[in-house]
């Protein structure tokens, strides 16, 4: 018994010997497929061409050696991008899923203009958006994307906002478009939204101007 467990592991250390020097021997020779489609979802044809454009720079060649991080990096450099999937279609193609970013509001920086993405990048635009509402002062991005999500998570609409100005003490004031200033503390930003918004769809304050609310538990209301 033992004699013939020992003959069938000599038996497969010479299988294994002989296939791994004919793999030597003949590897070089084999001829892999090269990546000849990229299909691109998600994007309008001039995005999708200008992607293409930059990723055929990478000289990509078999499937079967792609480095899928040399992607990631032109896709996560790519300013209109918010996530994205890569697939590897077997022999020759890859698909890649996009999700483009969404533009929440307009910023001018350096006597240009730009459009703040969901993503938190700036795309240079030719002119103002007049659907978003305008930035102004040098923004902190995480304090203004803290804003956000409290806007969100409030009675407040993005879409009820014309100005959001910044402040170098981290905080906000908010313009609507009734051309009402809301100046806001660094704190409690969801309630006081709510507040803010309870206000100023109250009758008795129709003709306000300002609301500020940076004192705690107090509440000063201007009107013009």
């Amino acid at each position: 018994m033992r004699l013939k467990l020992s003959r069938k592991i000599l038996f497969y250390i010479f299988l294994i010997f002989f296939l791994s020097t004919l793999n030597n021997k003949y590897f070089s020779d084999i001829k892999f497929k090269t990546i000849d489609e990229i299909m691109i979802i998600g994007l309008e044809e001039s995005e999708k061409q200008n992607l293409l454009d930059s990723l055929e720079l990478l000289n990509l060649k078999s499937i079967f050696f792609l480095n899928k991080f040399e992607i990631m990096n032109k896709l996560e450099t790519n300013k209109i991008i918010e996530n994205y999937t890569i697939f590897k279609r077997y022999p020759s193609s890859i698909e890649i899923k996009v999700n483009k970013t969404k533009l929440i509001a307009n910023v001018f920086k350096d006597g240009k203009f730009f459009v703040l993405g969901s993503n938190g990048k700036l795309m240079q635009s030719f002119k103002e958006n007049n659907d978003l509402p305008n930035i102004f002062g040098d923004y902190d991005k995480a304090s203004f994307f803290n804003l956000l999500k409290s806007i969100r998570d409030s009675n407040f609409k993005l879409s009820q906002i014309k100005n959001l100005y910044f402040f170098k003490s981290g905080r906000w004031d908010i313009e609507t478009n009734q051309n009402v200033i809301i100046k806001l503390p660094k704190e409690n930003l969801m309630d006081l939204l709510n507040l803010s918004l309870n206000i100023l769809n109250n009758n008795e304050f129709s003709n306000i101007r300002l609301l500020d609310l940076r004192q705690d538990k107090q509440v000063v209301v201007n009107e013009g």
